[in-house]
């Protein structure tokens, strides 16, 4: 066993002939949260999907357990690696129930198609995502956000130690995007599953990581505890976004506020002085 069960060394990622990121290098924590966050077409999304073998090197190699993921077998990797890409697309007519039985695929055999571990899997990752109640319903049906939750449902269903979420907040309000990430937390803790997730919100990510990496321009820019990456610099490296960077007052963790709105010239002079003289009190 590897000190990481999942790793990347040396990546060269594209797509067709545009290369999107090229020699990363990212161990994943074990029985850890880590959220990679940066700026749309970073390239984070495109780590987490050949982290999920849905996207082949051009160069350099993912480990799972010590062994290069494309030689192991997929029926094996879905056993141990769960993975929720973005916008994922349901067959026509499928209902919630059927959707997240699906993720029990990997654990089954010509000779043993469905069993209770099976039944007690799907019940429990339907109770856990709050779609109990929508089972019977078409996925045609759902709205943006229950659709969402329901495939988070066949992940949890999966039953696998590692997971992989890109942009699971995507389509959820306030509410729900917070039972998620509470969710994921809790699998982490209670179950001691490893996640890894692609988050946009900056302030979610820090509250719920404990381990940040933060890309820009297809490159790792900086990685560790949130408490020590997020900072109004890397914010404004990585974001290009001028900020004040202070404690949560809920978690301590850092909470990234934005530069004043856009105000008439004067008030924005002041509100740019005020950004300022915090930036140097804290320095």
């Amino acid at each position: 066993m590897t000190a990481h069960r999942l790793e990347a060394r040396g990546l060269t990622l594209a797509y067709e002939a545009r290369t999107v990121a090229e020699g990363l290098d990212v161990s994943i924590p074990d029985g850890r949260v880590t959220v990679i966050v940066g700026p749309n077409a970073c390239g984070k999304s495109t780590l987490l999907r050949a982290l999920g073998r849905l996207l082949k090197p051009v160069r350099g190699a993912v480990l799972l357990d010590g062994q290069e993921l494309a030689r192991i077998p997929t029926k094996r990797i879905a056993q141990r690696l769960g993975l929720l890409p973005q916008s994922p697309t349901a067959p026509e007519g499928i209902s919630v129930a059927d959707l997240v039985s699906r993720g029990r695929q990997p654990h089954q055999s010509w000779w043993q198609q469905w069993s209770p571990e099976d039944e007690a899997a799907v019940a429990e990752a339907l109770e856990r995502t709050s779609t109990a109640e929508l089972a019977e319903r078409s996925m045609d049906e759902l709205s943006g956000g229950q659709r969402q939750r329901a495939w988070i449902a066949m992940t949890l269903a999966q039953g696998t130690d590692i997971l992989l979420l890109d942009e699971p907040t995507t389509y959820l309000d306030i509410a729900h995007q917070v039972e998620v990430l509470d969710l994921v937390r809790r699998l982490n803790v209670e179950r001691g599953r490893t996640v890894v997730a692609v988050l946009h919100d900056l302030n979610q990510a820090a509250r719920y990581a404990d381990h940040l990496v933060a890309m820009r321009d297809g490159r790792v820019v900086a990685e560790g505890a949130p408490g020590e990456v997020v900072t109004a610099e890397l914010v404004r490296e990585v974001f290009g976004l001028d900020s004040v960077v202070v404690p949560d007052p809920v978690t301590g963790t850092p909470l990234v506020v934005p530069g004043a709105p856009w105000a008439a010239r004067a008030d924005a002079a002041d509100a740019v002085d005020a950004v300022d003289a915090v930036n140097a009190a804290e320095a």
